[in-house]
């Protein structure tokens, strides 16, 4: 099974230029936590995700008008490309701790999304000799190691609050 078998076409995106009331609108509108973010040539140069504008707008001390997504883009990009098999976006996903995945045509531009979501839609439970394409099984194991807690970091005085 390939991404473009499970992958979400046509994508809530945005600019580099774009402010965060407008990328936060996006979101509203298209029901999710994370936009991929275009460069001019309509490349993708990163990702924006709602934990990222709550960050910016609590300590920036600037109206989500006057903040460009170029600011605070996440520009460690971890894609896949739509004939990529499912399996190797699994691992990104697990070694890169990342839910959801902009899928990017050889040109590098923006083609769609694959989210945990989309997997999970897909997945099949494991029914007797039969080995699914995508089991539970694997979704699942996925989603724990993404979802593993870290410590967070502590200030070397002690904890920050």
């Amino acid at each position: 099974m390939n991404i473009k078998d499970v992958m979400t076409g046509t994508p809530y995106y945005c600019g580099l230029g774009t402010n965060l009331g407008s990328a936060v609108e996006l979101m509203w509108n298209g029901n999710c936590g994370f936009l991929p973010v275009v460069d001019p040539e309509g490349r993708v140069a990163g990702v924006i995700t709602d934990r990222d504008i709550c960050i910016a707008l609590a300590t920036r001390g600037r109206p989500a008008g006057e903040i460009t997504v170029g600011e605070v883009i996440t520009r460690s990009l971890f894609s896949c490309k739509p004939e990529e098999d499912v399996h190797a976006a699994l691992k990104t996903m697990r070694d890169a701790r990342v839910r959801r995945l902009p899928v990017i045509a050889r040109d590098g531009g923006l083609v769609g999304i694959v989210s945990m979501d989309d997997l999970v839609m897909h997945a099949e439970p494991r029914n007797g000799a039969k080995e699914p394409e995508l089991s539970c099984d694997e979704v699942v194991k996925t989603y724990q190691a993404v979802m593993q807690r870290r410590a967070p970091a502590l200030y070397r005085g002690g904890a920050v609050a």
